[in-house]
């Protein structure tokens, strides 16, 4: 990784630990039982930081490293390949039918989730980087960037939660 990506995938890192603020508590009121967080997949940590350093990358159709351009899952595969030598390739729905289905609850960075942003399962793919937060590269406004899985259109569109790691 070059130096100028390493500097910003360490300030990308602070800013989003400084962003997200304490843990909620859970709130006996409502009877909800907190869950013990999960397992951290170092693995998966590499990936996102790893799609972080890719922000603001240029999109493009069929586009599979930063240099030319990147869509949903050229990027996927790209940052797959630099971050943890794994071989992800294909199509979103290709990568979906390789990778293990996991709930959107034990989502951890690095994981992959899924939309049907195309009227086509599995149309789109981005890398979940925590805080119901992903990285991916849409076509529109062009660009590699985060947004959350909350956000109105992701939401009606949201498929599945996947992982490679254990």
């Amino acid at each position: 990784m070059r130096v100028p990506a390493l500097i910003f995938v360490s300030l990308a890192c602070l800013l989003l630990a400084a962003c997200s603020g304490p843990a909620p508590r859970p709130v006996a009121a409502t009877g909800t039982i907190a869950q013990p967080s999960l397992p951290v997949s170092e693995l998966g940590n590499e990936v996102a930081l790893y799609a972080l350093g890719l922000i603001d990358t240029g999109y493009r159709f069929g586009g599979k490293n930063p240099e030319a351009g990147l869509d949903c899952s050229g990027m996927v595969s790209y940052i797959y390949g630099q971050a943890t030598n794994l071989k992800v390739r294909g199509s979103a729905f290709e990568i979906a039918r390789n990778a293990k289905p996991i709930e959107r609850g034990a989502l951890r960075p690095g994981d992959l989730v899924f939309f049907n942003t195309s009227n086509r399962p599995f149309s789109h793919v981005g890398i979940y980087i925590g805080d119901a937060r992903f990285v991916h590269a849409p076509s529109t406004n062009g660009k590699v960037r985060i947004d959350r899985l909350s956000d109105r259109y992701y939401a009606q569109r949201f498929e599945a939660a996947r992982t490679f790691f254990d």
